[in-house]
Order: structure tokens, then sequence, then C-alpha cells
């Protein structure tokens, strides 16, 4: 699944009207499922001594940064 592991960010459904075509006359667009940017990353944590590899969104990238990698892959649930 295309979902992010620490802040849960999945696909969201885009789309829709311009401004133009509102403006206009009806002529419908299409929808599109946007995804998260999802990124492959080893990151080593020092309190286990070890490497784990998790997909993650920039934003939960951020996230780590901000709270510390222990501190938030627990939180999340992907180390015990």
């Amino acid at each position: 699944m295309k979902s992010c592991a620490i802040v849960k960010k999945g696909s969201i459904v885009g789309g829709g009207y311009s401004n133009r075509t509102r403006a206009t006359k009806f002529n419908p667009t299409g929808k599109k499922r946007k995804y998260p940017n999802l990124q492959k990353k080893k990151v080593f944590v020092p309190e286990l001594n070890k490497s784990i590899n998790i997909e993650v969104s920039t934003r939960g990238m951020r996230t780590m940064k901000k709270n510390g990698i222990y501190a938030t892959l627990k939180k999340s649930g992907i180390i015990k």
C-alpha cells in the first residue's frame, strides 16, 4: 500500500474543474489519484544500534528530524 509508515499519509483523489471551465460550459476534466512523496530510506537508530529500512514520506522525514528517530519510530509502532 502506498502510504507513509510514520504520518500515515495516503493517496487522495484530486482534480475537478478549472475556474475557466466553470465560467464557460460543463466539461469534466477527470479525476486523478495523487500519491504522497514516498522515499525508501535506511535510517540508523543509535538506541538500538541497528539500521531500519522504511518507506516514508518527506513530511515523515521532517517529523523524524524534529522529534528524533527513535521516538518517532516508537510512537508510530514500527519498533517495539
